[in-house]
């Protein structure tokens, strides 16, 4: 295995769960085709052993606070690891399993983090909005987050991970969200590495009671990989909203795999992903809505939507549902479709252009989406983006 990162002082929980991340992902092996929710992304020219450990470049974090009875605090991880270390090691690695080897290699290897508590009652008044990009190219970067809201806390969280056009490289991300009983986060995370590298990421929310989350998540970037996005519903009376968009040219593959688990009553989730593939692009959704014995009067929904702009463009959409309660309504959809010809030709007959038929068309198809996520700069940042994205792609 590759060398981890330089030796910090550090406290020695945190180093107790390093060497034990080490161990495992030394033991566990990486998933094939025949294991559930891979078969659709083949990791046989994997070799994470061939990528050197690199350092991650972080824009947008300002170190703020020091104790847990003031105010927010967003704290680089390994200080917060030692300053808050009460409550980083209650909670870090509360809501990922780590007998996974992405989630083990990154216990033992990140060194950039970043610790996003909110006490009870308190709110962030502004998005902390960070981005993360590889420091060197050809390089394994761990990325670690965990962000905690107490009771009735409220924040809005952003990600960008990115790194420059060609640049190769393997980022595994490890994402833990804490919303405790009635509090609100909104978390975006927005993947645009370049399209020769591997994307890892496990991100898990759990939701306490009357608590909600708004999540986007967004994916135009890496060669292939896998995202896992696995929200539990905890508490009686939570909520969660995922909106997912993901875009795809030349032959990159996304995988998002989407779990909704309503281990509680009362419990409402709702789902969509969009995407839109472009020349030999590929990609895969599976979701799981599991509603765990006693999770009476669940509410559940997921779709996964897929537009072909190519002939040669694939997509499959799996929904799935594990139900144990009997009194629920969980309902799914899925599809894939090229671009309706006889759209086509009615915008064409009226004297638009081929392509400005096609951009509305497509438009259409994910103006939907971004009006699931609320009004604000939320939801601006989605439809600049996706319209960046469209443009790239009708380009290519």
């Amino acid at each position: 295995m590759a060398s981890g990162p330089a030796a910090v002082v550090e406290p020695e929980w945190l180093s107790e769960r390093r060497q034990a991340g080490a161990s495992l992902a030394s033991d566990l092996p990486l998933p094939n085709e025949k294991d559930k929710g891979w078969e659709f992304t083949d990791l046989a020219g994997l070799d994470l052993d061939s990528f050197e450990v690199g350092a991650a470049e972080v824009e947008g974090l300002s170190p703020d606070g020091d104790t847990a009875e003031g105010p927010p605090v967003v704290l680089p991880l390994r200080d917060a690891a030692d300053r808050l270390r009460d409550i980083v090691a209650e909670r870090y690695g509360s809501v990922v399993s780590d007998a996974d080897p992405f989630v083990a290699r990154n216990d033992s290897e990140w060194s950039e983090g970043v610790l996003v508590y909110v006490p009870r009652g308190q709110r962030l008044t502004q998005p902390l909005k960070l981005t993360v990009r590889p420091q060197d190219a050809g390089t394994s970067t761990a990325w670690r987050v965990l962000v905690v809201l107490e009771e009735g806390a409220e924040a809005e969280v952003w990600e960008r991970y990115e790194s420059d056009d060609g640049d190769e490289g393997l980022f595994n991300a490890v994402v833990e969200l804490v919303v405790g009983d009635g509090a609100t986060l909104r978390y975006v995370c927005e993947q645009e590495l370049s399209d020769r590298s591997w994307v890892f990421a496990t991100q898990r929310a759990e939701i306490g009671q009357d608590a909600n989350l708004e999540w986007t998540a967004i994916g135009f970037g890496s060669a292939r990989g896998k995202v896992r996005m696995e929200t539990k519903l905890a508490g009686r009376g939570s909520s969660a909203r995922v909106t997912g968009a993901y875009a795809g040219t030349g032959r990159q593959h996304l995988d998002y795999d989407t779990t909704q688990e309503h281990a509680a009553a009362h419990t409402t989730s709702d789902l969509a992903f969009r995407g839109i593939l472009a020349e030999r692009a590929t990609a895969v959704w599976r979701g799981m809505i599991r509603v765990d014995p006693g999770a009476q009067q669940t509410d559940a929904f997921q779709e996964s939507r897929n537009l072909l702009l190519s002939q040669r463009a694939h997509a499959d959409a799996i929904p799935g549902l594990e139900i144990e309660a009997d009194d629920v309504r969980c309902t799914h959809a899925a599809a894939v479709a090229q671009l309706d010809p006889e759209q086509l030709y009615y915008l064409r007959a009226r004297g638009l252009s081929e392509e400005t038929a096609k951009r509305l068309v497509i438009e259409g198809f994910v103006g939907e989406l971004v009006e699931r996520v609320p009004e604000g700069s939320g939801r601006d940042r989605l439809a600049e983006t996706l319209e960046r994205r469209v443009s790239e792609l009708l380009g290519a």
